[in-house]
Parts: structure tokens; sequence; C-alpha cells
């Protein structure tokens, strides 16, 4: 049996979003810059995906714009605010992704900025009280918070986040990698200036991604070149790929509560198997709790002679979980994340994520695998 529950790291392309892009991938193949009709026809495709990206995050098209992926637009909003925005001071926490930790970190050593750690509550939640210190006693900031962490699960309560950085006149920039596609996001509502997302995490195309910037701000190009992307995006336009994520969150979006439902009871039954097979697991973060990101599930397993092998016997038995996220577990460092959280790195923890295709025998042959190396 073939389990694959690693859709934080990936997602399965959707049959869909295939099929929206392979009739494209077969017969336009214009350059979007190119003001010939084969150009024309493909720029039109590009601009359609815009507005349905736009439409469905209640935004502007003209605050939209395509890149590579989450970390490249990642990178376009921290450089933006701290080169265009006058950010001095920046905050966020030390469980962010790396695309956002090493960035700030590098502007740091580069004298760009102050970089502030907010503090973490037992539970791993942003401490938002200290978060509001480090506003009041700070110079104008930039404040970079992930909407849920890929690891542990834990969800940042966006909305009064937004506020606070209202009250201050910061610059809010939230990765949202692990939530686009799996929850509504209006931004009419949000006080945010920035928003980054990848289509592979949604069941779109890898090696695309979109950042919104709020029309408020006006930021320079981070990727310089060309004229694409009205000028903030040097480099021909990745027309299939903007194609497929488009398709990607429209069905998302579609089918989101059902989606929402099948994959929370997948959650909710790995919690009580893995209860009932291995008796003394615990959850990281608040991942096993009803109040996190329902994709992921951050399991702490008990001390094992051969704890260091878990994850290669669930490979050996067609599983695919992960140690931590996708850019560090093919490294021999831990998760920052679950250090940083005080977990005991002596007690091996596997991150298993979910999707709308997994089912509960997949889950049960899991469970069955897991209880057998502890047994």
């Amino acid at each position: 049996m073939k389990v694959y529950l690693d859709n934080a790291a990936t997602t399965p392309l959707d049959k869909e979003v295939l099929d929206a892009m392979l009739p494209v991938m077969e017969n336009q193949f214009g350059n979007p810059s190119s003001i010939h009709a084969f150009g024309r026809q493909t720029r039109a495709l590009i601009e359609n995906s815009r507005k349905t990206v736009a439409k469905l995050l209640n935004a502007s098209p003209s605050e939209i714009f395509f890149t590579s992926g989450g970390t490249e637009a990642d990178n376009m909003a921290i450089f933006g605010a701290v080169n265009d925005l006058a950010c001095v001071h920046a905050i966020t926490t030390k469980i962010e992704h790396h695309a956002v930790l090493h960035t700030l970190e590098a502007l740091e050593k580069q004298g760009k900025i102050k970089l502030s750690y907010v503090n973490l509550l037992p539970n791993a939640n942003v401490d938002l009280q200290h978060l509001e210190e480090l506003l009041k006693s700070n110079g104008k900031t930039l404040v970079s918070l992930m909407h849920a962490n890929n690891e542990i699960g834990n969800l940042l309560p966006m909305q009064e986040v937004g506020e606070l950085c209202k009250k201050y006149d910061a610059v809010f920039h939230s990765d949202t990698v692990q939530t686009m596609g799996h929850y509504a996001i209006d931004l009419q509502k949000v006080h945010i200036h920035f928003l980054t997302c990848g289509a592979h995490k949604f069941h779109g195309p890898k090696g695309v991604g979109f950042i919104y910037v709020n029309g408020n701000v006006k930021v320079h190009p981070y990727i310089h070149g060309g004229s694409q992307e009205r000028n903030m995006r040097g480099g021909t336009e990745n027309l299939y790929g903007i194609v497929g994520l488009e398709k990607a969150l429209e069905i998302a979006y579609r089918d989101l509560e059902a989606h929402q439902k099948h994959i929370q009871e997948i959650k909710s039954y790995m919690i009580e198997q893995l209860k009932v097979a291995i008796p003394s697991v615990s959850f990281n973060g608040t991942s096993g709790e009803s109040n996190s990101l329902y994709t992921v599930l951050s399991v702490c397993f008990p001390e094992h002679e051969n704890a260091e092998m878990l994850l290669f016997n669930l490979d050996i038995a067609g599983i695919a979980a992960s140690g931590g996220s996708a850019c560090t577990s093919g490294s021999n460092q831990g998760s920052h994340v679950l250090s940083n959280i005080g977990c005991d790195m002596n007690r091996p923890s596997i991150r298993f994520s979910f999707s709308k295709y997994n089912t509960k025998a997949e889950i049960d042959y899991t469970v069955e695998k897991l209880k057998g190396f502890f047994a």
C-alpha cells in the first residue's frame, strides 16, 4: 500500500488542473510580452488568471503579482518593506519558514534592520501582548508572521495582528503558503500589506506562486529585467503554471467546506487511533487541537533506540511523511521549529499532513505500522 501523508511539503496535481493546463501547453506558446496575436492570446490568459485570483481573495487584479513560488514572494515582500517602505525594524518568530527567517537574518547582518523575535506562549502561539510591546518601543516596523506554521499547525489570528499593525503604523506581511486554498481569505477584511503563496500546496503546479501587494503601498521590483508583471517582476511569465494556479485556487474555493470537513475528519481519526495504539504519544504545538491548521499533525513518539530509523521504516512500508519541513528534512539538522518550542529532541517527531485524497484506510495502515515499530 502506498500512502502519501506529506502534503505540507507538496500536494499531488489535481486532474482538473492538469486538464486546464494541457490545452495551453499544446496550443499556446506565444511570449506574453509580444504584441502579435500569439503573444496577445497568452497575455489574455495571464490577465484572466490574475482577475480570478483577485476575485477569490476580494482584492484588485492590480494587487496580484505572479512569482516563482512562496520563497520568492516572501523575499519580495521583505525587501520591499525594508528598501521601499522605510522599515528599520522587523518582528518575526523563531519558528517561521526559512524563506522569512534567513532573509531577515541576512538583512540584520547587513545592518539594514534591527531584528526582534516575538515571544511564543506555552502552546507555541504568538504572544500578542509581547508583539504590542515590541511595536510600541521601536521605529518603523515590518511584522512578518506566517498564517499557519508548516510543521506544528499553529494558526495566527491574522485579524488581530493586522489591527495591531494598523495601530502602530507597521507593515504587515503574512506567509500564507500553508493556508492558501484551505481557508477563505478576504483581503478587504484584513489590514495587511503583503500576502504570499505557492500553488503546489493546494494541488497546483510547482514553480509558481503570487504575492498580494496592497494597493496603498509602492515597492520596486525584487527581480530586475523586463517589464513583466507591470514592471514589478522581470522575466517571462510561467504561463502554464499561472493557468494551473488559477484553476487550483478555483477548485479549492469551490470545494472548500467539503474538503475542510473531510480532512479534519481524517486528522481527528488519526489522533484518536494513535492515542489508542501508542498511549504515550503527544502532539507538538496546537496540531493535536481543533483550533489548529487542519491539514497538519505533528506527533511526538516515545523514545526508542532506533528512533532515527522511524522515517526510513515508514518509507519502506510505502508511507511518506516528514521529520519536519521538507526544506530541512534532507539535512542532518533537527527541526528549528521543534527545538524553539521546547520539544524533547530525544523523542522522535513526525509530521503527517493530509489532503482531500487521503482515506481512513490509509490512516489505519499507517497507525498499524507505527504500532508495530513501538511494540
